[in-house]
């Protein structure tokens, strides 16, 4: 299993999230509300995540990552704070992010 094919299964199932459409390395974008649950599967599982990128009307509202906040990618705190902060500024937004998946969770899926 590679880590598309686990944030598909894992991460993403049961979400209404939209793609850009690129095949190898899909970017995923989600409602806040979904994207809350991805987050929350996200520190279940302990994926690291770089950076969010909100959107609003199709355009970047901001990217904030976890180098930003001095914060390891794992760490919930970052990406909590930055999800949070955004959906403050401006509701109704799509959000994605950059994840990277341990190689030890990967081979106890495969």
């Amino acid at each position: 299993m590679d880590q598309n094919e686990f944030l598909e299964t894992h991460i993403f199932s049961n979400l209404k999230g939209t793609t850009n459409g690129v095949e190898t390395n899909p970017v995923h974008f989600f409602t806040e509300a979904d994207f809350q649950v991805v987050l929350e599967r996200i520190e279940h599982f302990g994926i690291s995540v770089y950076q969010i990128e909100p959107f609003l009307d199709g355009k970047s509202f901001g990217i904030q990552t976890n180098e930003d906040l001095k914060k390891k990618a794992t760490d919930v705190r970052w990406y909590g704070k930055a999800f949070s902060t955004f959906k403050h500024q401006q509701p109704g937004m799509l959000y994605s992010a950059t994840y990277k998946v341990p190689t030890k969770l990967l081979a106890r899926y495969s």
